[in-house]
């Protein structure tokens, strides 16, 4: 009796084996097509040089039918970890489209709005918020952007959730002399200031603290703004 459960174990964990290959092998054929997919699609929108420049990600923004300046362009690039703004490597493309499941325009555009839950958890927001600046700067050992793109980049990327605060730092950027641009440390302040100061009250936002000097310009200007 012993041997006969013995052997019939033995075939069982053979059937089992079996079926797992089985299984991974269909698994890896699936990927393989998914990636092929992903791969076509690409070259769909690349140029020559065999990357996806300015004018195929606007054919490839038509294509879904979402403005190229729509915040989560911004988000898909996030996605991909793409490196030089306005430009998709395959390697980046890759990256994306295959966390994001996506090997057509229809599924790509269908995963923009979990794209956007999954950037605006507080996980990862502030990640894509320091991503975004970093991806705006175009030149090589550039640390700041003027204040113009300052302006518009923060109206895209944290208006829609402190719109009080970025519109008056807007404002206040636009009328004040002293900076003509921004860094990374000033622009993620912001940020942190965003999120730890009562506002519009400002009552406990300490001066003495750590905060770059812009920032204490900013609550001057606002106190003086309130009277």
């Amino acid at each position: 009796m012993r041997r006969s459960a013995s052997k019939k174990t033995g075939q069982s964990n053979s059937i089992n084996s079996s079926a797992a290959d089985l299984f991974r092998s269909a698994s890896s054929k699936a990927s393989s097509k998914e990636l092929e997919r992903i791969d076509s699609l690409f070259y769909t929108y690349a140029n020559g040089s065999g990357v996806i420049d300015p004018e195929g990600i606007e054919t490839l923004c038509a294509d879904m039918e979402v403005d190229h300046t729509d915040v989560r362009i911004l988000m898909l690039a996030w996605k991909m970890k793409a490196d030089e703004q306005g430009y998709f490597t395959l390697d980046e493309w890759r990256r994306g489209l295959k966390a994001l499941r996506a090997d057509t325009v229809s599924k790509l555009k269908k995963a923009l709005p979990d794209l956007e839950k999954e950037v605006r958890r507080p996980s990862n927001f502030a990640d894509f918020y320091s991503y975004a600046f970093q991806y705006c700067l175009t030149e090589e050992k550039q640390k700041s952007i003027d204040i113009e793109s300052i302006c518009q980049l923060l109206t895209l990327v944290l208006s829609s959730t402190f719109p009080t605060q970025v519109n008056l730092f807007v404002e206040y950027l636009k009328t004040q002399d002293d900076y003509k641009v921004i860094n990374m440390d000033q622009w993620m302040g912001f940020f942190r200031f965003c999120n730890e100061i009562s506002f519009p009250a400002l009552d406990n936002y300490d001066p003495e603290l750590a905060w770059p000097l812009i920032l204490d310009n900013f609550v001057e200007w606002l106190r003086e703004n309130q009277k």
